[in-house]
């Protein structure tokens, strides 16, 4: 993955790089059975009901980001420029400047944990003993 730190001409700085989809299938229906000796299981046959408990969410990426954009990422903002331009990886500051320009800001989502002095609060027997 290439990557590029870049100085605009506000001073902002900004780390550049690209990304690129991939869709890697955890499973394949060309492996072959590799056990050596099929055997009756001598109890139920848990392969009959789906084990699983969720499914697993797939991004669906659909047009100008299914081939992949360019990332800008500075202290307080990120953007996303799509298509990824050819050049990006050796144009002038000048010509990548303008890339961010052109680039879409992309919605900053804040995860804040909060820990209090507090100790967990507890419930049930031990909690009426303490």
């Amino acid at each position: 993955m290439p990557y590029r730190l870049i100085v605009d001409s506000t001073g902002t700085e900004w780390q550049v790089w690209d990304v690129v989809p991939q869709l890697s299938e955890r499973r394949s229906d060309s492996i072959l059975d590799r056990r050596v000796e099929i055997k009756a299981i001598p109890f139920a046959d848990r392969r009959q009901q789906g084990r699983r408990l969720r499914r697993p969410r797939r991004a669906i990426l659909r047009g100008a980001f299914a081939h992949g954009w360019l990332c800008f990422e500075s202290d307080g903002e990120k953007r996303r420029l799509s298509p990824i331009p050819d050049d990006w990886t050796t144009c002038s500051e000048e010509q990548i400047e303008l890339y961010l320009r052109h680039a879409e800001s992309v919605p900053h989502v804040h995860h804040f944990i909060s820990f209090s002095d507090e100790g967990p609060i507890a419930e049930g027997p031990l909690a009426e003993a303490g």
